[in-house]
């Protein structure tokens, strides 16, 4: 073990000259939280950013709603791009980003990630002829092959213990987007069983955008996104981070699907389609199949979102649901005022039935038929932004979501946030701003302040404090969680000094579920980072969770990259040690391309991991990576069919990219 630690520190030590797989990662590690790790949409909000890494925008045509695909602006700095090039034309250098005055020297780093200056020509319409001699092809394949053997693999599982995906993806500027996409969990048949057409799940996808009037057309599986989220949301989660960065604002969007996720997309047709200056209407209409758990008497008991079909039994979950969806908006934009109406209405061919003998089900959604309607509204200038949106279901419940932000100088912005979730209002699609993780049951206020001294100095802080008047799972009463952040940082040339400190409160049934009791978490992290030529990242986490009993955890982690012509090296070393699966930590760490990176880890141990990703030529991308976790305090790893008959578990990752 002790040879291993050396080997992996002596080649880390070779790969000090570096620059980072993708510089923007930072930005996407500095704004998650614990909660969102866990986040179906923080795992889609990565995957758009790696999309548009890949397939950037050209600020000088840019639409407001290109821009507003960035989560880390606000509704003023979309506004102020939007009339810098009004006023003063296309731009020459993204140097002239400065004269932005709400832009910050963070951000205009970010958009460099992410947008390029197209030349005046670039902005002319296209025709579908010019899409298809100048498109862009590209092909990637992925594997993630494990060095150990699972309970499942000799017991349960019906497929192969690899995971694999294919994608497939022809592009045009951001006139035309094109794809296949086909991904397969460890475990689950190809090419027998349920998925006798190979992968166990497939996306396809079509979208055409800025054709005239025409504004947005998608074919095939697409997301929706509608004012702050109440009624519809399938695009980026509001995290309490990265709400402070955007200030709140909000989102009508049609995207396409172009990602792994098996959850949270709708299939069949929508569009876009500008009436007047200002003034569009969005329409779709949706038909999947989804996975359920029945009852015995045929109804569904509950909607299953994991997409995993390993075994007899979740195969038999697949596809139990049909789904019809159907919506729009009406939405006027103008003068620095939006207004849009907003409708989305799901027929099930089952009965959704949960049991509401359990307390904290007794208000789950329920039935055949669903209907939500809202209205989202607000104002922008370069001084204030107003967001809102209220909306109500069916039955006459409310849901409303509204907020104010400042921009006091170019160094600080404060922003105010309330919500109102009814313990009544439900929505199948909604996903918005909370503490509890749903537009349901939930009402509170957020306090946030992001403050730049100078230069050098960077200050982000919130308090949220939220209340829930209904039942919750392991909450029997009436409960409220306080939850609160302090992040500094101090950048000095390529370097970044950070501190983080949260301290959040929440209620909890005692052992006796007689009372609830309070459990304090104290989370803190203090990390050293260099990008340059080189790049390193030094890393401090801290936990200590305060109930009955008091639970401490930490973690000491280090990451190396390096560049050199047509190859990138990266690796990273971390040791942990926690008292209990209650006090764990989490470590992000760098990957192939799309592939999500956050892991949390508990007990003792240590991890360690090495990356190579080398250009062979300027069409082939080829990517391997070496991981591995070792266990100090245990001989089995995980439970029931996940069960590891050892202390050590490693994986090999693999992928290539061809672009023709």
């Amino acid at each position: 073990m002790k040879a291993q630690i050396v080997c992996v520190l002596l080649m880390l030590s070779l790969v000090a000259k570096a620059q980072s797989e993708r510089e923007w990662e930072t930005y996407f590690r500095e704004v998650v939280t614990v909660e969102d790790v866990g986040s179906a949409a923080w795992e889609e909000m990565y995957e758009q950013l790696c999309e548009l890494d890949q397939h950037p925008i050209d600020l000088n045509h840019a639409s407001r709603e290109q821009l507003e695909q960035l989560p880390f602006l606000s509704a003023q700095q979309v506004e102020e791009i939007m009339a810098y090039l009004y006023q003063y034309g296309p731009m020459k250098s993204l140097a002239e980003l400065q004269m932005i005055r709400s832009l910050d020297y963070q951000r205009r780093r970010l958009l460099g990630f992410f947008v390029f200056l197209g030349s005046q020509e670039s902005g002319v319409r296209r025709k579908v002829g010019d899409a298809l001699r100048s498109g862009r092809h590209e092909l990637m394949a992925t594997a993630k092959v494990p060095l150990y053997e699972r309970k499942g693999d000799r017991e349960a599982y019906k497929g192969w213990p690899y995971r694999h995906w294919l994608k497939y993806q022809f592009s045009y500027g951001d006139f035309v987007k094109a794809g296949l996409v086909g991904a397969q969990d460890a475990g689950e048949p190809f090419f027998a069983n349920k998925n006798r057409m190979g992968y166990d799940y497939y996306s396809y996808y079509l979208q055409l955008k800025n054709w005239g009037w025409l504004a947005s057309l998608v074919l095939g599986k697409y997301r929706v996104s509608m004012g702050m989220g109440l009624i519809a949301n399938n695009g980026f989660a509001m995290g309490k981070l990265s709400s402070l960065q955007n200030l709140g604002r909000t989102t009508s969007t049609l995207r396409a699907h172009s990602s792994r996720s098996a959850a949270d997309y709708l299939q069949g047709v929508g569009a876009t389609v500008m009436l007047a200056r200002g003034l569009s209407i969005t329409g779709f209409l949706s038909y999947r199949a989804q996975d359920a758990t029945l009852n015995k008497d045929g109804t569904a008991a509950t909607i299953v979102t994991s997409g995993y079909h390993r075994t007899e039994t979740e195969l038999e979950k697949k596809d139990n649901l049909k789904n019809t969806s159907y919506g729009g908006t009406l939405r006027y934009l103008g003068g620095g005022f939006h207004a849009g109406l907003n409708i989305v209405g799901t027929h099930l061919d089952r009965e959704l039935k949960p049991n509401t003998a359990v307390l904290y089900r007794q208000h789950a959604a329920q039935g055949t038929d669903f209907l939500n309607f809202s209205t989202d509204y607000g104002y922008v200038n370069p001084r204030f932004a107003i967001h809102g949106e209220t909306a109500m279901n069916r039955d006459g419940a409310l849901a409303t979501i509204n907020s104010l932000s400042l921009q006091c100088g170019g160094q600080v912005s404060l922003m105010a946030l309330y919500r109102f979730y009814s313990f009544r209002y439900t929505s199948l699609y909604g996903n918005s701003f909370s503490d509890g993780g749903s537009v349901q049951n939930e009402s509170g206020v957020y306090l946030g302040v992001n403050w730049q001294p100078s230069p050098r100095w960077k200050v982000m802080a919130y308090s949220d404090y939220a209340y829930f008047p209904w039942a919750k799972y392991q909450v029997s009463l009436s409960s409220h969680a306080f939850d609160n952040l302090l992040q500094v940082s101090y950048l000095r040339n390529n370097w970044t000094l950070e501190a983080r400190y949260r301290l959040k409160l929440r209620q909890k049934d005692n052992v006796d579920k007689t009372a609830l009791q309070t459990i304090t978490t104290h989370r803190g992290r203090l990390s050293l980072s260099y990008e340059g030529n080189w790049s390193s990242r030094t890393q401090l986490d801290y936990t200590q969770i305060a109930s009955s009993q008091q639970d401490r955890g930490w973690m000491a982690s280090q990451s190396l990259g390096y560049r050199y012509r047509w190859l990138r090296l990266s690796g990273g070393l971390g040791y942990y040690h926690t008292d209990s699966y209650d006090s764990r930590v989490y470590l992000y760490e760098s990957g192939p391309l799309y592939n999500y990176g956050f892991s949390q880890y508990s007990g003792e141990g240590i991890r360690y991991w090495l990356m190579a990703r080398g250009e062979i030529g300027k069409r082939l991308i080829v990517t391997a990576k070496f991981g591995t976790t070792d266990y100090f305090d245990r001989s089995v790893i995980g439970s029931s069919y996940q069960q590891i008959d050892g202390s050590s578990q490693s994986d090999v990752d693999l992928q290539v990219r061809w672009k023709f």
